[in-house]
């Protein structure tokens, strides 16, 4: 079960990046204005030169003494403001297409399967939203501002050189194409160690992810020596392909500089002759020169700025592998409505695999009953968990059906569905909120009444009452100031609260001490009235209650039954049963009977 490749090739990234921008143009018209501006003042500097030279310091004139200066001033004047206009006009735009890209970004990871999600480190997903979003925003509001003002301010300036002496300018452009050559070539370079450094940082990202995640383990087991090394490994990583990029970034500078002294040495042996023979007056060849430098600063800057470009391209492609991604979960395109609750659930010869792997599930039939509570056990790996994983689709079976009412799960639509099934799963899974707002995730128009009676129906409310900031406490990242029993109950509570008429119960006590398991299967007994309800339990303790057991082996139902009747068969069940309760006082049945009476009180 995997998601669809990306279908676009590069050249259609890049084209449809430019829509991201040309969403915008009423803010890049404007900066463009700005842009031609500021290249028309630079080019009137050059331009003055001659004058300047000719008539006040040569020909010392003192009307001219007393213009010049005032339109200097004036053409630095409008200069300043469109300067200020472009950069900021373009950062905006810069932004605006970033915030973009992360709504996009983030809404599209959100939509993608869970076989996305195990296929993919968490680390690297987040270097997509932040690191690699960032370069792209340099290469927007940055290298394409100043490239694109760079090139009117070429135009500009070339304009100057030829008005001046066009065979001076050509003798300067003869220089000019071979200096582009080293933005190509040092540009190829930087792209390829780029997207090898920005794979190596998300990598980086994983890892310090998991390590902070995990830290607990990692001291418990003594590791911190091993995963500093493996830090200093992926980090040294990180360091050889920025020092690769960053070298070639730096030799496209000197190239240019040399090319640029030839060019300018050309200039000064055979514009000063023409000076010299009388064929050219001081202030127009100073002009020229000066045009010509100021040509040259452009140019280089452009092979700088192709650099921050390929960079920028680079991320543009790990970002749109993400957004060109499709689900492997598609709503239909006519979805079918469900009938009201209670419902019957139907496995109709379900087959299921993990990425054309092994068989998961065989030809599995099952039929539940509206509020029956089925209970599923088996040997890990047995794949109980990805049986009740195809309820709410989290994956799609692939063969066979499942049915909720006569209706194939694949017809309805997914949110629809999922608003039909509240899941509590072995792992407690909470946000850094307040308590409130974890209970009524998944139900925010729910009023305090409503919280307050779902937190008692899950003997959690008299713990909460009892903190300072009672519901309104936050609890921190995934929970971490609460006991794993207090954590487990809250989410019985954010389940009761949501009202699902289908319920998923994965292992939801197995981690927990015999106190805490008391509470919570107390808990569990509230959630699951008059609820279709499917209960996983390594424990069998807990699933003793339940109207009907299935047992999963080889990805098949082995046996079903009640709990004394499957005893009686003396086969997988009974096995399992044996294994968990032979050192149980006065025989195996002891044990789970006892339990079985404290759940019925």
């Amino acid at each position: 079960m995997t998601s669809k490749k990306p279908i676009l090739d590069v050249k259609q990234r890049h084209i449809r990046l430019l829509g991201y921008i040309k969403e915008n143009w009423i803010l890049l018209a404007v900066a463009v204005i700005c842009m031609i501006v500021v290249a028309v003042s630079t080019s009137a500097t050059a331009f003055l030169v001659k004058p300047v030279l000719d008539e006040i310091f040569m020909g010392k004139n003192e009307r001219m003494l007393m213009v010049m200066p005032a339109l200097v001033l004036v053409i630095y004047l409008f200069r300043g403001f469109a300067m200020y206009g472009e950069q900021y006009l373009m950062h905006l735009v810069g932004e605006r297409i970033i915030k973009k890209f992360r709504d996009q970004l983030y809404s599209k990871i959100s939509d993608l399967s869970l076989s996305f999600f195990y296929r993919h480190k968490t680390g690297v997903l987040m270097s997509r939203i932040t690191n690699d979003v960032n370069i792209i925003k340099n290469m927007v509001s940055k290298a394409v501002a100043s490239g694109v003002g760079d090139i009117f301010t070429i135009f500009g300036l070339i304009f100057v050189i030829f008005y001046r002496d066009w065979k001076l300018a050509i003798i300067a452009m003869i220089v000019l194409p071979i200096a582009f050559y080293p933005i190509y070539a040092f540009g190829q370079r930087v792209r390829r160690f780029s997207t090898r450094s920005q794979q190596s940082m998300a990598d980086l990202n994983a890892f310090l992810h998991e390590t902070f995640w995990g830290n607990k383990i990692v001291k418990a087991f003594g590791m911190e020596d091993a995963e500093k090394e493996r830090f200093y490994d992926k980090n040294d990583k990180v360091f050889k392909f920025e020092v690769k990029t960053f070298k070639a970034k730096a030799l496209s500078a000197p190239v240019m500089e040399m090319l640029g002294g030839i060019g300018v040495a050309l200039i000064i042996w055979y514009g000063g002759a023409a000076v010299i023979r009388g064929d050219a007056t001081p202030g127009n060849f100073f002009s020229f020169m000066t045009a010509v430098m100021l040509l040259y600063g452009p140019v280089k800057k452009l092979s700088k700025l192709n650099n921050t470009i390929q960079q920028g391209l680079a991320a543009v492609d790990r970002v749109f592998d993400i957004l060109e991604m499709e689900t492997d979960i598609q709503d239909p395109d006519r979805p079918v409505a469900l009938s009201p609750p209670p419902h019957r659930i139907k496995f109709e010869n379900v087959s299921f695999h993990y990425d054309e792997g092994e068989p998961v599930l065989e030809c599995v039939h099952l039929k539940v009953s509206p509020g029956e509570r089925l209970g599923i056990v088996g040997a890990s790996g047995g794949g109980k968990t990805s049986l009740v994983n195809l309820i709410p689709r989290f994956y799609d079976v692939t063969g066979g059906a499942i049915l909720i009412d006569g209706v194939d799960i694949r017809e309805v639509s997914v949110r629809e569905l999922r608003k039909r099934i509240a899941i509590v799963t072995q792992e407690p899974i909470l946000f850094n909120d307040t308590i409130r707002s974890n209970i009524a995730y998944g139900n925010a128009e729910a009023g305090d009444t409503e919280i307050f009676r779902a937190a008692e129906a899950a003997y959690v409310h008299d713990f909460i009452s009892n903190l300072p900031k009672g519901y309104d406490t936050t609890i921190g990242e995934l929970g971490n100031r609460l006991s794993g029993g207090q954590k487990q109950r809250m989410c019985i509570a954010r389940a009761i609260l949501k009202n699902a008429p289908i319920l998923i119960l994965d292992e939801a006590t197995s981690a927990l001490d015999t106190e805490s398991e008391d509470l919570v299967q107390k808990a569990l007994l509230n959630l699951m009235q008059d609820r279709t309800s499917f209960v996983i339990a390594h424990r069998l303790t807990t699933i003793l209650d339940a109207d009907r057991l299935v047992v999963i082996a080889g990805g098949r139902i082995a046996e079903e039954g009640d709990h004394e009747y499957l005893l009686s068969l003396k086969g997988e069940y009974y096995r399992l049963y044996q294994r968990q309760f032979e050192n149980g006082a006065d025989g195996d049945e002891q044990a789970p009977v006892a339990n079985k009476e404290i759940l019925r009180t």
